[in-house]
Parts: structure tokens; sequence; C-alpha cells
């Protein structure tokens, strides 16, 4: 009887853990990863060293680069104004930014109307913040962190649009990122609706590009116009 006992023990033992292994299994294939990666791309990144870029928007619509003046916002500045050098500083281990102007230390922000606004530097709000999105036609659209499906956006005069007139698909919410003139970083600029902003001229031109390409200081590319 003694010699029967342990390996009737040791079977439900086995038993028990395979049984506790098949649970798991199941309340792992119930979780909802989606959810947890949200949230945790979402995060604020509070200890972390604050990684710093600086360029211009240019937008599809006005043909101007983005300005902080200030209070106020506009889509008027020429290549090289000092309101349009934009600090684009990471604020989440995801995409989510807070856009700085260079000269006011002022930071771009979309208040509970809708308005583009410019807060002081200190301001820790969260309509400070918002999505950088690539778009399927290689522009960058840049959503409201806060208010969900609300754009920064510029009509052709460079006025700002309020955000509930807003969507991902109208021109207006259409922006490229530029290098400021000073940066001597160059980029393949194919589309001809861009040609204007292409410099033609420098040794970079001859030595980096090919036969009928032009150069630029844009960051990304984008396709021509359907």
């Amino acid at each position: 009887m003694r010699s029967v006992l342990p390996p009737l023990l040791l079977a439900c033992v086995q038993t028990a853990l395979l049984l506790c292994s098949f649970l798991q299994v199941l309340a792992v294939d119930n979780v909802d990863f989606g959810e947890h990666v949200e949230t945790q791309t979402g995060a604020r990144d509070r200890l972390s060293r604050k990684h710093h870029r600086v360029y211009q928007l240019y937008s599809r619509t006005s043909g101007k680069h983005v300005q902080v003046l200030g209070r106020k916002i506009a889509a008027t500045g020429e290549d090289g104004d000092k309101y349009a050098q934009l600090v684009v500083e990471a604020d989440t281990f995801g995409s989510q930014v807070r856009i700085r102007g260079k000269e006011t230390n002022f930071y771009l922000c979309m208040n509970r109307r809708g308005k583009l606004v410019g807060r002081k530097a200190n301001s820790a709000n969260a309509e400070c913040v918002f999505i950088e999105m690539v778009l399927e036609n290689n522009y960058t659209a840049w959503m409201s962190a806060r208010y969900t499906g609300w754009y920064i956006g510029f009509t052709k005069k460079g006025r700002a649009r309020r955000g509930p007139q807003t969507l991902p698909n109208q021109q207006e919410v259409h922006f490229m990122k530029r290098f400021p003139p000073e940066n001597n970083e160059w980029y393949y600029c194919p589309t001809t609706d861009l040609a204007p902003l292409c410099n033609f001229s420098g040794p970079e031109f001859s030595s980096v590009l090919q036969p009928n390409q032009s150069s630029s200081r844009f960051l990304s590319t984008a396709a021509q116009d359907a």
C-alpha cells in the first residue's frame, strides 16, 4: 500500500499542473494586447531625456510654412522665416509630440473649441500634444491627442482652421517636414507640385542626384495628386 500512494500522489500533482497551464493559456488568449499597446504608447515619458527635432512644416494648401507667432498661429511663413522654425519634442514612447516655436518659445496647442493657439513654454497642458500621422500619400498630418479627429489645418490664405472642420483626407491638414535653410542635408524631391521649392544648384546636386532629378530639404516625399 505504501508503494502505491507515492505514484498516485505524483500523478495527481502532474494533473493539477497541466490543468493550471491550460487555464493560463485560456486567460492569455482573452487578453486584449491591442489595448495594452495603445495604453503604453500613450503613456507620458517623464523620465527619459526629451528627443528634439528642429524643422519647418510646409502647408500643402497655403504654400507657406507654419508659424508660431506667440499666441497667434498661421501658415504664411517664407522659407527660413524665424517664426517658422519649430522644435518638435517627443512626449511619449509612441508618436505623440509637442510643437514649440523656436523663436517665441510658445507651444502650438488646440483648445476645446478647436482653435489653434500658442501657449507659454512652461505649459504642460494636454491640449498641446499631437499625434503625428504619416498618410498614404506620404504627407504628414497632426491630430490632437486630446480631441480625437481634430487636426492642425490651414486655409489657402494661411489662416488656421478649427479642429471640428478638419478631416484627414483634406489637403488643409497635409504638411511636409522641411529643414531650415542653414541645414546642409539634402533629400530627393520627385514631385512637380514641390518643384518651385527644390534647389537645382550647388555641389550636392551634381554629386548626389541623377539626371532629371532635383533636390530639396524635405524630410519625406509626397505622391502626385491623382
